[in-house]
């Protein structure tokens, strides 16, 4: 493929993600889709397919029945025969239905073939709340996902690193999921993206603000939270916060992430999901197990409150973490009062 990175585009998130599948469709003929309602009008819920049946016909932009054990179940078959399958689940909620055919035979057939057997297969999944779905439309169980061995797990925060870490699980021979923010799926926010092929390697974290006192780790949507929670107390108490971008859960870029806490000394996980049992646990541990001699602070997590996802806003907003709550949190570390 043709690499131009020093030429951009200003793309939404959805935007960037149809380019990469527009690039990846044209490349490759192994390439193929699958999903509810991707193909023609609709382009699915966020338009991210759309324009990609005309294109390509509908033997390789395929519009499925309502079954989403079905489409990853053809999705594995198809990528044992040689293709490279990405499928489409609407909402990560419905990961319960397709968990059998994901965690029981993508992420082991590699291991029990004793490697003959490669799945190169790509779930899209569209994750969390923040848009009034309820209880079984905004779940965000990405911890869920980084406790099975086999899978790859992927989280953007711009359209960025949205085309660029898709493109990258697409030509991976492994199975990868691909958690796609409801909120940032429907952002009408630009911002540049690399024109042509552009990938970026999975398992490497990205250092979004530089800091000395503090490291914000945080992953999704809690990205743009912490920046502003960083930049707000910067600002106001000359406190510098780190903040980095996992991008990737599994692998996990631990030398970044460590690298940074030794730095720093004080280190807070924040990621929208459920507090309790979330993937910020296992951060808070192996940051602890490995720097518990130089913390100056022991680590701090920030998730949702312990409870389904309520339906309306103004529930919603106090389930969820935010920018207030970050700060706050924050000021507790360095023992400033409450925000005023």
């Amino acid at each position: 493929m043709d690499v131009n990175c020093e030429k951009t585009i200003c793309l939404t998130f959805a935007e960037a993600l149809n380019n990469a599948l527009n690039l990846a469709l044209a490349y490759d003929p192994a390439v193929v889709l699958l999903g509810e309602d991707i193909g023609t009008p609709s382009g699915g819920i966020y338009k991210v397919t759309q324009g990609l049946e005309e294109r390509y016909g509908t033997h390789r932009v395929r519009t499925t029945p309502i079954s989403e054990q079905g489409i990853i179940g053809l999705g594995i078959g198809l990528a044992l025969v040689g293709h490279r399958p990405i499928v489409e689940i609407m909402l990560m909620d419905y990961l319960t239905i397709a968990s059998d055919q994901l965690v029981n035979h993508a992420a082991k057939l590699r291991y029990t073939t004793n490697g003959v057997s490669h799945i190169p297969l790509t779930v899209r999944m569209h994750i969390g709340g923040g848009t009034m779905g309820g209880a079984q439309h905004s779940q965000s169980l990405e911890a869920w996902l980084t406790h099975i061995p086999g899978l790859n797990v992927v989280i953007p925060s711009t359209p960025e690193d949205a085309k660029g870490l898709l493109l990258s699980c697409i030509r991976n021979n492994d199975p990868c999921v691909m958690l796609e923010c409801i909120e940032l799926l429907w952002s009408k926010e630009c911002s540049p993206v690399p024109i042509g092929d552009y990938v970026i390697p999975l398992g490497k974290a990205r250092i979004k603000r530089i800091g000395t006192d503090l490291t914000l780790i945080c992953y999704g949507r809690a990205v743009s939270w912490c920046l502003e929670s960083a930049e707000y107390m910067e600002q106001t108490y000359a406190i510098s916060c780190e903040v980095i971008d996992l991008r990737t859960l599994t692998p996990l870029d631990l030398p970044s992430i460590l690298a940074s806490v030794r730095k720093t000394g004080r280190a807070m996980v924040v990621h929208a999901a459920n507090q309790f049992g979330g993937f910020g646990a296992e951060i808070s541990c192996l940051i602890t197990e490995e720097l518990h001699a130089v913390l100056a602070h022991p680590v701090i997590r920030l998730g949702a409150r312990n409870c389904p996802v309520p339906y309306t806003r103004v529930l919603e907003e106090v389930y969820s973490p935010n920018v207030r709550q970050i700060t706050e949190k924050i000021k507790s570390i360095f023992s400033i009062g409450n925000v005023s």
